[in-house]
């Protein structure tokens, strides 16, 4: 873990935006603003790997990533293949955040049977990682048997990390364990220095120096002057992941001590019943898993996330229902300063 307050950064908007280029605005106004990495996220819209190269190639110094690229979608070795490559557009910016998904995305949407998915994370590090270092790839995995091709490019200069994305005890130990840092999201502070001991810990299995790790927060965050607006994109946001993305979410709620709320959101999504799943988030659970408000009440509260001990990095996250006005108004509005 770094020295000194966490750094900025800033995961562009998950939800369809009207084009390629407004995404790199995005990153352009965010690298002006002093954000220190843009984070490129892959569900079912335009593809991360494309995205990040125009943003790449139109910026100078803000760092690039991906936050996160499933497992499952693209092979350990294209994977790697794609990391070196986007370290050579970027000049060193990236950043690679991996991760399972669920099964909503892996098999609702690639086709893929989605399995072991703690173990393919782990298999998926250390065949990029292999790959990265330019050796031949010989590997016998549970999952990957690899030999006898090494990269027929030039391997990077400098070694982007890799950081693994994880909810849930174990896999935020496998992050502590295997990889170079941690992406943390849809926790409470109290639930985030939970998980924080389970990266400790994973260090240690790993004999590795916990504090050599790199810990990144995913904050949902709205400021706006119209604070029921606010509060309204936050309420569907929570409500979709929850509702309607598997059971990850509802279960990291419920470790977190919200366990009746997080089966009524579920259950009355799955119903039919959007209003009521909406209704039943209650302004104590908006308010522990992001902010969302006026600039100056969002202000005061990303104070307190940047305060944890052991988060290297805050991203401002925005609402998947947020108009692109709204996430450059939220940018501005938490800028470093």
């Amino acid at each position: 873990m770094t020295d000194g307050g966490p750094t900025r950064d800033v995961f562009l908007p998950v939800a369809a935006q009207p084009s390629i280029d407004t995404l790199v605005d995005f990153a352009r106004e965010a690298e002006g603003l002093g954000y220190e990495r843009a984070w490129v996220p892959e569900t079912w819209g335009r593809d991360a790997v494309t995205t990040l190269t125009a943003i790449a190639e139109r910026t100078e110094d803000i760092g690039i990533g991906t936050s996160i690229a499933n497992v499952y979608s693209r092979s350990p070795a294209l994977i790697g293949q794609t990391a070196a490559t986007l370290q050579e557009v970027s000049d060193g910016r990236l950043r690679v955040g991996l991760g399972p998904s669920g099964p909503a995305v892996v098999e609702g949407w690639h086709g893929v049977e989605y399995g072991n998915p703690l173990r393919r994370t782990r298999e998926t590090i250390d065949i990029v990682r292999l790959v990265l270092s330019g050796d031949p790839v010989e590997y016998d995995g549970d999952i990957f048997q690899l030999s006898g091709l090494r990269l027929r490019c030039d391997p990077p200069d400098t070694l982007p990390g890799i950081d693994a994305a994880g909810m849930g005890p174990k896999s935020v130990e496998l992050a502590g364990r295997f990889a170079d840092g941690w992406h943390a999201l849809m926790l409470t502070r109290e639930g985030l220095r939970d998980r924080l001991a389970d990266l400790r810990r994973g260090a240690e299995l790993g004999d590795r120096d916990p504090e050599s790790l790199r810990v990144t927060l995913s904050l949902p965050c709205i400021a706006l002057d119209e604070r029921e607006r606010a509060r309204e994109l936050a309420r569907n946001h929570l409500a979709f992941y929850v509702g309607a993305m598997g059971t990850f979410y509802r279960e990291a709620l419920e470790r977190q001590g919200y366990e009746d709320e997080a089966i009524e959101i579920a259950s009355e999504w799955a119903n039919g019943n959007q209003e009521a799943a909406l209704a039943a988030i209650s302004d104590e659970l908006l308010d522990d898993l992001g902010i969302a408000g006026t600039p100056d009440e969002c202000r005061e509260r990303y104070a307190d996330w940047e305060s944890i001990d052991g988060v290297d990095a805050v991203s401002v996250s925005f609402p998947r229902g947020a108009e692109p006005d709204e996430i450059s108004a939220t940018m501005r509005a938490l800028a470093p300063e």
